[in-house]
């Protein structure tokens, strides 16, 4: 039985791998695929080629999201669509606390409210499907913390320990730590995995509100 365990749990895992390597495919289209098409380097490029990249790397994240549910029902029973809870009244109230720790830190890091100050440098069109992009990010992101919980609860046990928050966080920050050379920004970005994670939990690992309140903590 502890074999099975411990393999079912790795299954669970690769699961959560591939939610991370799918967002992953973002870079193969930015840095190799989009500049050969566009004939520019990212940095250069116009409105609507920033669309067309968004619309691709959405349509992308959204098959692999796709895959990934439909996978974990058929191959391994766990249908995380199945979840449906009412919260109670401490659940709102640490809901409405984890939106305003992210609030306040977002505001210092910009200066500002996050989403007001990027409608203010983007114009309508851009700022639409900039967060159209964050929604389908949120989405893989969410699929991390959904799998690597699953997984290390099968090995650990204690469902109330933000495991997938723990995972997603160190990802998110190596992803940030390769790409941006900043070990700050790294430590921003566990933080906000960790955040994520424990808003997975509070809402009853019910991935509908999980996913608007990830989104709001992502945005705001």
């Amino acid at each position: 039985m502890q074999i099975m365990n411990k393999k079912m749990g790795w299954n669970f895992l690769k699961l959560a791998i591939t939610a991370f390597g799918g967002l992953g495919i973002e870079l193969l289209y930015a840095f190799f695929l989009e500049p050969f098409l566009f004939g520019a380097q990212m940095e250069s490029w116009s409105n609507g080629q920033s669309i067309a990249h968004w619309i691709l790397t959405c349509a992308t994240w959204g098959m692999v999201s796709i895959w990934l549910i439909q996978s974990a029902k058929k191959n391994y029973s766990l249908d995380i669509l199945s979840v449906r809870e009412a919260l109670q009244t401490w659940q709102w109230i640490a809901v409405l606390t984890l939106l305003a720790i992210s609030v306040i830190i977002q505001y210092f890091d910009w200066g500002g409210l996050k989403i007001v100050m990027e409608f203010q440098h983007l114009d309508a069109i851009m700022f639409l499907f900039q967060y159209l992009y964050y929604a389908f990010e949120t989405v893989l992101f969410m699929m991390i913390i959904v799998f690597g919980q699953k997984a290390c609860e099968i090995w650990l046990g204690h469902e109330k320990i933000p495991y997938g928050g723990i995972l997603c966080g160190l990802t998110w920050g190596l992803g940030h730590i390769l790409s941006k050379g900043s070990l700050i920004i790294g430590l921003h970005g566990f933080l906000w995995g960790l955040l994520l994670g424990v808003a997975y939990l509070v809402v009853n690992k019910d991935i509908r509100k999980a996913w608007i309140v990830m989104f709001l903590i992502f945005v705001l």
